[in-house]
Parts: structure tokens; sequence; C-alpha cells
């Protein structure tokens, strides 16, 4: 098929990955209504045109940490991304890399830091959960930085998991044992391309990250079951303290949705925050980041980096969030497809996709500069 828009690597995805994996991806919680309103509400920022302002020559680069981007974008941590390609995550980071831009490495991503950094050449940014096991926690900081993660993204909005409705009509959870291994078996069956290139050519399918903790050889229900059990809904702002004492590096905190936790999180010390409902997989019925990212602008804009994402779909999307007041983008969903249809080479030509998208709207908008 002829790939145009993001909306193609994902028919492309849906056709190579097996079912339960696609789902996961795809979907959000309950009735996705906060999955859906991220696009609607994005789709309905109204851009202004300019005209005669000399757009011969567009810088759509930003410094960040000290580092130079070519785009204000960061491919986003997602659970599960590097089963969608044979050690997803470490293509993945290639292209990242090449492009110029970040990739953020979930806790429970399928390749370890450790792969992902040696397999790139450029360590990634790391995402963390507050997990019971504070243990766990101070030895998976360790790690990122031994690896010499430029950057970590705290996640705070998940101390329990969202009722994803989809997943348990795929049979990624609720269905254990016999019953719900022979499902995924089934569908994977019906996607021979990906059952040889992921399944045995990409063996261990594990979660790299936390397979010390379980075993290399345990199922992948098992894996997102602990997870499940060990998320932290005790975890408070203190817990947010102590993740700075530990961390050095640049610290953003992902999940934001109201100012004064952004204000909170200013106040903990984190160096930048990312205006976030989880892609619409949380609390369903949540504000869109469109709408509540002017207020957190308002509230803690001056005093720190702001991030957005939710709904991103385009290098369109890109700058009607930075119109709105957010210094950087991060996309997740669109990477993850591009990868399920065609590995390293479909995470380029996204972040490819992307940047002739936004020069468009900056030309068009009369930006010579992001």
């Amino acid at each position: 098929m002829i790939v145009a828009e993001v909306a193609d690597f994902r028919e492309a995805a849906r056709r190579k990955v097996p079912h339960f994996l696609f789902e996961y991806i795809d979907g959000g919680s309950y009735q996705q209504v906060t999955l859906n309103r991220n696009l609607e509400d994005l789709s309905d920022v109204i851009l202004e045109q300019r005209v005669l302002r000399d757009v011969s020559q567009l810088d759509p680069s930003i410094r960040l940490f000290g580092q130079r981007l070519s785009l204000p974008l960061v491919l986003a941590p997602v659970g599960l991304a590097g089963l969608n390609a044979r050690r997803g995550e470490v293509q993945a980071a290639r292209a990242a890399a090449a492009a110029g831009v970040p990739l953020c490495l979930s806790t429970v991503s399928a390749c370890t830091i450790e792969e992902v950094a040696a397999g790139s050449g450029t360590a990634p940014w790391f995402q963390l959960y507050m997990l019971r096991d504070r243990g766990f926690v101070s030895a998976m900081l360790e790690r990122a930085k031994s690896a010499n993660c430029p950057a970590l993204v705290f996640t705070v909005d998940l101390p329990v998991p969202g009722a994803r409705y989809r997943d348990r009509r795929s049979g990624l959870t609720g269905a254990n044992g016999v019953t719900g291994t022979v499902r995924r078996v089934a569908q994977a069956m019906a996607r021979p391309g990906w059952c040889w290139d992921v399944g045995l050519l990409g063996r261990p399918l594990t979660l790299g990250n936390v397979a010390g903790v379980l075993g290399a050889n345990t199922p992948l229900s098992d894996f997102l079951g602990w997870l499940a059990d060990n998320f932290d809904p005790s975890a408070n702002w203190d817990d947010l303290e102590w993740v700075r004492s530990q961390w050095e590096g640049p610290l953003i905190v992902k999940g934001i949705l109201h100012p004064d936790d952004a204000r909170n999180a200013v106040s903990a010390g984190a160096d930048a925050i990312v205006v976030s409902n989880h892609g619409g997989r949380q609390l369903d019925g949540a504000l869109s980041a469109v709408k509540a990212l002017p207020g957190i602008v308002d509230a803690v804009g001056a005093s720190t980096r702001i991030f957005a994402d939710g709904g991103v779909r385009s290098g369109l999307d890109i700058l009607r969030y930075r119109s709105l007041g957010a210094d950087v983008v991060l996309a997740g969903r669109p990477w993850v497809w591009a990868l399920g249809a065609e590995g390293e080479r479909g995470v380029t030509r996204m972040i490819a996709m992307f940047e002739a998208e936004l020069r468009v709207a900056m030309a068009l908008t009369g930006a010579q500069s992001i």
C-alpha cells in the first residue's frame, strides 16, 4: 500500500502485527472518549495563515537540555513497542538518532536500556514508573545513569492501570493461563511474517527491563500482571522529591493536566513537565492535553519547559501544540505503527514525513523559525 500519512502506517501495522498487539498500541481506556477527544480538540486548533513573509529559509530545530534537536519532537515511551518489529526499540532508536530527535524508552520495553544504547549508538531517554518495590526503582535509575541516558521521564498518572476493554477482548489481559496463551498464539500465527521475523528471530519476547524480576521465560501475561500489581497507589509528591534526589540529569514529569499539579512538580524539582492524559489510556473523560495546556502554560510556563502529547498524527499537529505554548511535542502511536509496518525504515520515513509537514505548516503561517 502507498503510505502518504500516519494513518497509512496504522493500517499497514494492523495487517502485519498480531491482533492483541495492535489493539494494545491502538486502544484507549473505557469507551475511548478521551482518546478521541485528543484527536478532535487538536484538529480544532485554528492556525493563522500569513503571506509574503519570506519563508525561503526555515529552521524547525530547537535547543533542549544543551542538545540541538532537528525538530521539537520526542518519540514518546510506549510499552511493548519493541514487539512490533524484531528488537524493535533498537531499530526505532537508530532511526531517531539518525534524524536528530530523542527516543524515550519505556520501563516496559521489549529491549533493555543497555541493548538500545549499544544497538543504536545513542543512549535513549528513559521513562520510569513508580512501583511498590523501591529497590527495583533505584536499580532502574542506576541502570539509566550507567547507560548515560540524557533525561529521565517520570510518569505519574498511573497509580493504577486504566480499564482497557480492547485488551480484554483481544486476549492480552484477562485471559490468563492456557486459554490466554492459545488465543495469543492463534493471533500470532495469523501473521506469519511477524511470527518469523519477531516471534522466532526476535527472541526473547520479554519485557527486558523487568525480566530480571520474573525470569526471561515468563509469559507476557505474567509480566503485565506483575506490573499491574506493582504500580504504587500510595505514591505522592515526596516520592517525586526522592527520585529528584537520585537523578542529577534533566527530570521530566509526565502526566500533568492541572495547573496546581504543574506547580507542585516544578516545586519538587522537575526541569520540565509533560501535559498528558497518557494517550487516553487512563481516566476516560479527562481533559485533552489541548484543553489543559493553556492553563498550565499560564501557571508555570515562565519557570519550566512544557511538553505536550496526545493526538499527534502529523507535523501540522506539532505546530498546533507549539501555537498553544508547548516547547516540545511527544508522539507515541505514530512511531510504533511505522515500526510495525516497516521497521527502522518506517520510523525514518515517519519522522521525515513529520518534518516535511511541519515545514509546510511553518511556511504557510509565515514562521521562519519554530
